[in-house]
């Protein structure tokens, strides 16, 4: 039973709904985050779907150890991706978690290649043990025996001065120390370090260090290694295990062994030991860069990594790991060449001095010739992650900081900088999809965006006006109001909370049109019911919202509930849709109960309200004053 009408006090409803918009808008113009022109304190946060942009998913794989990745590992690596991101200088980036798996970095208003934030970014300093060409190409035979006396000092002289300029390798990046503490000199050619199989042969004795080194093998790796060698054959396996160096394939016999190796994928490479990797010629650098993230970090292992995509290094355990750089930048050396500088930690400093020392004297004669640089001294590999990024000889003890240089780019130079300084990811991951949307597309989703709004809302207020004429204004009215705390609520949730209004998000705003119709139809067909059981409109008013109440709460209740467990269990820009689905059925209560049934009661007291052709009541009113009209006089005749 509704209370007595003069008990109802309208104005007060309407005064908290008006403080409400005004301590919305003081939030909107006068935040903390507020700033430029009004009108640009009323620009929402516009996804990349709507102002173009870059979005970027990654899926996780595993952790760096082998295990799942947990909610603190994403969470992490989520916290490194974003720094990574922030370092390009963009502003407005959102990078966030998905799932138990994923990571989306969104890149509103630009373009750009995402993929290196992805990466492990685990750096490694290894010393090159071992040479060898990782071509994978089968050489043809030699016509004479003439040749092979040719690998004489003038032959190994000549191709190693002329190839040394032009090798990839080299160019790629080089290493110098920053203090004149020594010279690390840049890298030899790929080409050099392809010596003739004697050399190879003739450091054979390094390799029972590699074998001794090993540890033993997880179970899942035996079974991957069993199923390696079905794929290529007992045959195969057995001649190269038994390799202790560089298998010379210009015999045919062991060239035909040998062979099914380089039908391997990249992640079938990854599970052969260090030692059959690089003794199995076969096995090209091609395989080797391609293998999973993650392949070779484990620092106290023998590796096996490419550089310039045509050498093949058998590298040390790592002496030196990323952990021991405290601080990495990209800056201009005094030759105007982009390098990354490093300054080590102070345990990571001796590390590093204490590495350089060991490959400038060569201690136990670890190196063998093939490795060693024009100087004759050790050469040490900065890995990153499974690649070698150079390889630069030692030529003297470093006691300070170094500096990793070559043909970078600015942006190489700042990438691999911001890699080093925020660390190794801690889990791998794996680019899923990256999608580039133009600044021109995403201007046109939005205006389709708009329209379909626009459009939605005019078709239910020419429905209501149609249908409940003077009630349609009050229709109308609560959609504008709806609308209004909608779009405040975007712009400061957008600065507080970073959402950010997407077409998905549109389209949720779009579907909460109908709920909102719903609880005008539920309330306006309440108030007939009331007026057909002969009430009059006055009092009809307030009873309807008493019966009415409770169905639209309900009603609305079960959108807002949808909506939650929506954003609980979706991903991506269903996420954005559940957010604004729930969001503005939210607003569309706090309207319902702050506006519609305060302007309803208002409404009441007026003449129009009572005028049948005029408040949309007509037919029902009409009903209402005729069948009065019979029944009084009837009464008057009983009386």
């Amino acid at each position: 039973m509704a209370p007595p009408q003069g008990q109802m006090r309208p104005g007060r409803q309407l005064a908290v709904l008006a403080g409400i918009f005004v301590v919305l808008y003081l939030l909107v113009f006068f935040s903390g985050g507020a700033s430029g022109s009004f009108k640009d304190r009323l620009e929402p946060r516009l996804g990349l779907d709507l102002i173009g942009g870059t979005r970027l998913t990654l899926e996780a794989k595993n952790t760096v150890n082998g295990q799942a990745p947990t909610a603190e590992n994403l969470e992490e690596a989520r916290q490194i991706i974003e720094n990574r991101v922030n370092a390009f200088g963009v502003a407005e980036a959102e990078v966030v978690t998905e799932g138990n798996r994923n990571i989306v970095i969104s890149l509103p208003g630009e373009n750009r290649d995402l993929t290196d934030v992805g990466s492990p970014a685990e750096l490694r300093f290894r010393k090159v043990l071992k040479a060898a060409d990782g071509s994978g190409a089968v050489p043809a035979p030699a016509p004479t025996p003439s040749a092979s006396a040719s690998p004489a000092p003038s032959g190994s002289a000549s191709p190693s001065a002329t190839a040394s300029p032009s090798a990839s390798a080299s160019a790629k990046a080089t290493a110098s120390p920053s203090g004149g503490q020594g010279g690390m000199a840049p890298a030899p050619s790929a080409s050099a370090s392809a010596t003739p199989s004697p050399s190879a042969s003739a450091s054979a004795s390094a390799s029972p260090s590699a074998s001794a080194s090993e540890a033993p093998v997880p179970a899942s790796i035996e079974e991957q290694r069993k199923a390696v060698e079905q794929k290529v054959g007992a045959a195969a396996w057995t001649a190269a295990s038994g390799l202790q160096a560089p298998a010379d394939l210009s015999d045919p016999a062991t060239a035909e062994k040998l062979k099914p190796f380089s039908t391997l994928s990249p992640q079938e490479v990854a599970v052969l030991p260090a030692t059959m990797q690089f003794n199995v010629p076969t096995i090209s650098c091609a395989q080797l860069d391609d293998r999973p993230p993650a392949s070779i970090s484990d620092p106290n292992q023998q590796v096996v990594a490419c550089e310039g995509g045509a050498a093949k290094y058998l590298l040390d355990k790592a002496k030196v790991l990323g952990t021991d750089v405290d601080d990495a930048s990209a800056v201009l050396d005094t030759t105007n060449s982009w390098v990354v500088s490093l300054n080590f930690t102070g345990d990571g400093q001796k590390k590093w001095t204490d590495l350089t020392r060991e490959s400038f004297n060569n201690d136990g004669n670890a190196c063998e010739a093939a490795a060693l640089g024009p100087d004759g001294k050790c050469r040490v590999a900065v890995v990153l992650d499974n690649e070698i990024i150079s390889s630069p000889e030692i030529q003297g003890v470093l006691t300070g900081d170094s500096q990793i240089t070559g043909s970078f780019t600015q942006k190489d130079a700042s990438t691999l900088a911001s890699q080093l300084r925020y660390g190794a990811l801690p889990a791998t991951f794996e680019a899923q999809e990256q999608q580039n949307v133009s600044a021109t597309l995403g201007a046109s989703h939005l205006r389709a965006g708009l329209l379909a709004a626009g459009i939605g809302m005019l078709l239910v207020i020419i429905y209501a006006f149609f249908y409940y004429r003077l009630l349609g204004s009050v229709i109308f009215l609560s959609l504008l109001l709806s609308a209004l705390l909608v779009f405040g609520a975007l712009v400061v949730l957008g600065r507080t909370i970073g959402f950010t209004l997407t077409l998905a998000g549109i389209a949720g705003f779009i579907v909460s049109l109908g709920v909102a119709a719903d609880s005008f139809v539920i309330y306006f067909e309440r108030l007939k019911d009331e007026i057909r059981e002969g009430r009059s409109p006055r009092s009809a008013v307030p009873r309807a919202w008493a019966r009415a109440r409770r169905t639209i709460i309900s009603a609305n209740a079960i959108s807002i509930l949808a909506a939650v467990v929506l954003y609980i269990v979706s991903v991506g820009t269903v996420k954005g849709f559940a957010f604004a689905l729930g969001l503005a059925t939210v607003l569309d209560l706090v309207v319902v109960f702050l506006f519609r049934h305060p302007i309803m009661t208002m409404f009441a007291r007026t003449r129009a309200f009572l005028s049948p052709r005029v408040s949309g009541l007509g037919r029902i009113l009409h009903s209402a004053e005729t069948e009065q009209a019979t029944t009084r006089p009837s009464r008057v005749k009983e009386a």
